[in-house]
């Protein structure tokens, strides 16, 4: 590790790695945290992670619906609060998982969790602090914050290079 970069321990691995400064915003409206996801999928692969992080009412949800429709998702999305998984088929298959009931991670691997994060789509996790001990290190992610009734804040932090190259170029995209 050179000597310019900080260290940074990652809470689901312990693992040490350079630090990556987020980028940060503030979303207007539901309309554009809906465009922060749009713009994010032209940037998406099969097998990335990203972990939505915020209270209720925050806007994952939102945000996951800006993701399905920039990956050309036509039909309804919601979140999967009861059924813990929703998938949605676009140019990838999109495992859209609520892990909000869920009591530990060995939860999460009884219902099969290991398909959607090793599977051919994108996994979008709301709550993923519940099952943090059994997720891989390298992911995505994004907090979303409460500001106005219409306003959010919108974090992304990237933990592995993976990610860190895809928040720069979503940087690059969204603010020039």
């Amino acid at each position: 590790m050179s000597q310019n970069h900080q260290s940074k321990l990652t809470p689901s691995s312990g693992q040490i790695r350079p630090a990556m400064v987020p980028v940060e915003f503030i979303s207007q409206s539901v309309a554009h945290t809906q465009r922060a996801g749009v713009a994010l999928a032209q940037l998406l692969q099969p097998g990335d992670i990203i972990w939505l992080e915020g209270d209720l009412g925050a806007g994952k949800t939102t945000f996951t619906k800006g993701v399905a429709q920039g990956l050309g998702v036509t039909g309804y999305v919601n979140s999967p609060t009861f059924t813990l998984v929703n998938e949605y088929q676009g140019r990838m298959p999109i495992y859209h998982l609520d892990c909000y009931r869920l009591e530990s991670g060995r939860e999460a691997l009884d219902f099969g969790i290991e398909e959607y994060l090793y599977g051919e789509g994108v996994t979008i996790i709301e709550w993923p602090e519940r099952i943090r001990e059994i997720l891989p290190p390298d992911y995505l992610r994004i907090q979303l914050g409460y500001v106005t009734d219409s306003k959010r804040s919108i974090l992304l932090e990237p933990f592995g290079s993976r990610y860190v190259t895809m928040v720069k170029e979503f940087k690059q995209k969204a603010f020039g």
